[in-house]
């Protein structure tokens, strides 16, 4: 029941009226990367750095839930502070994150909204829309089912304390 109660939770659902977002950051060669090159799949854009112990937590969820699910969704990792370029690429590598990797110097609101801690994932439907937002470590299980649930057509989730619904954020 617990961890039900914590899937509920997870993430927080946008209201019916979800607008289309996107953004361009360099990936580590320095390539513009656009979040709309990858509609037609779920977006899991996950807001981290290297010196966040929950960050590294979820690397192999994140990891593993991007290879699992290649035709139907991409993790997009921002790298969300100032570090070198050459000691990032060594840590992706070093941690095997296998999916694509963008930078950003941080700032309170991003253009998926706020990114108060790290991490901070967003969900990305298909069509574009920011549907779901989550401060603090998430699991390849709980996207999963989060995801399920969407494609499903249940009832939205309430918003947890403390999300802001998209149509707050810009």
């Amino acid at each position: 029941m617990r961890f039900m109660v914590f899937i509920t939770a997870l993430f927080a659902a946008a209201p019916s009226a979800a607008e289309i977002v996107d953004f361009m950051l360099p990936d580590l060669e320095g390539k513009p990367v656009s979040l709309s090159d990858f509609r037609g799949k779920w977006v899991i854009v996950n807001y981290w750095a290297t010196w966040c112990p929950p960050c590294l937590e979820e690397i192999p969820e994140l990891v593993s839930l991007h290879d699992d699910n290649r035709d139907t969704l991409v993790v997009l990792g921002v790298d969300y502070e100032e570090v070198n370029t050459n000691y990032l690429r060594e840590f992706v590598e070093s941690h095997m994150m296998s999916y694509p990797i963008v930078r950003m110097d941080p700032i309170p609101v991003t253009r998926l909204g706020p990114v108060m801690g790290l991490p901070t994932t967003y969900i990305i439907s298909p069509e574009g829309e920011r549907v779901a937002r989550q401060e603090g470590p998430v699991t390849q299980e709980a996207i999963e089912q989060y995801i399920a649930r969407k494609q499903g057509g249940k009832a939205s989730i309430p918003m947890p304390a403390g999300s802001m619904p998209p149509s707050a954020t810009h």
